[in-house]
């Protein structure tokens, strides 16, 4: 079970660096991303702490993940 949850883990990690950068190219070049200043608007902003905080989950399942595997 403990080498199963390691590879869920790092399953996830891949997921994470794989998709949501992708998703910030689609985001940055929405034209609601930035207002008629080129200032950056909410809409940036939000999706920059998703896309940040699913990042630094990726990042933590990895480290789980090969702790987890290393034990296991």
């Amino acid at each position: 079970m403990v080498v199963f949850a390691g590879v869920l883990l790092l399953v996830n990690a891949v997921y994470n660096v794989l998709v949501w950068p992708r998703f910030w190219t689609r985001v940055a070049k929405d034209p609601r991303a930035r207002d008629e200043h080129g200032r950056p608007t909410r809409f940036l902003t939000v999706h920059a702490v998703l896309i940040s905080v699913a990042l630094l989950i990726g990042a933590v399942s990895a480290i789980a993940g090969v702790l987890l595997l290393a034990r296991g």
